[in-house]
């Protein structure tokens, strides 16, 4: 899914690598990651990582579009596939400045994969920003297809939903909110944040998160 994520993205919005630098691989709580981030042209910065770890048990793989160009709202997916199971996390952040994000074609699909698969997310600190169009769902992997579908028209909504261009007052705004989401994963923690910190120590952490990440 994550390269047909970047296809979507770099069919609108050209892709321009960036050099992650000593954090292209690292290792953290058992887990080896392959890190990478590109400058989308119009967009603002988008990341991948990918992951392995348990003796092959466990993959995972993120991606995160952090928009510094127009006024969409931030957007991680987070895919685990682990002992069986298929994980789909895909949550949508209020980074916007200017007025409100239309959530109307997201409804849409969260709407028409109600009740399957639900998955409680618990209770974070960054809950008041999380759209309530964010999915949480589980299930066996021979249900990953299914998964899939859901998951790549999410991120097409997500993508299409009109947005403005960001400038000026706007863009230090949406500066400020997004830099509010990014220091509270640092400060209050988050499930991949803690186990970094836990690995690299909180400087280390911070550089990825605000150089390479977000």
């Amino acid at each position: 899914m994550i390269q047909k994520f970047l296809t979507l993205i770099g069919e609108k919005y050209p892709l321009t690598s960036v050099d992650a630098g000593e954090f292209k691989t690292l290792k953290a709580s058992g887990m080896k990651f392959d890190i990478s981030a590109y400058d989308a042209k119009g967009l603002g910065r988008v990341s991948v990582m990918q992951a392995k770890g348990f003796f092959g048990l466990m993959k995972m793989f993120t991606l995160i579009v952090t928009p510094t160009d127009i006024d969409l709202p931030l957007y991680s997916y987070d895919r685990i596939f682990a002992f069986g199971n298929d994980v789909l996390i895909s949550e949508v952040y209020d980074t916007c400045a200017a007025g409100e994000f239309s959530q109307e074609a997201l409804k849409a699909v969260t709407d028409a994969y109600a009740g399957k698969f639900e998955r409680d997310p618990g209770q974070h600190w960054y809950d008041s920003i999380k759209f309530e169009t964010s999915i949480s769902k589980k299930a066996k992997k021979r249900f990953t297809k299914e998964l899939d579908e859901l998951a790549e028209k999410h991120f097409k909504a997500y993508l299409e939903t009109p947005s403005a261009l960001v400038e000026g007052e706007t863009a230090l705004k949406k500066a400020e909110k997004t830099a509010y989401y990014v220091n509270g994963l640092l400060d209050k923690g988050g499930p991949s944040t803690d186990a970094f910190v836990k690995s690299l120590g909180r400087e280390k952490t911070e550089t990825l998160f605000k150089k390479i990440l977000f």
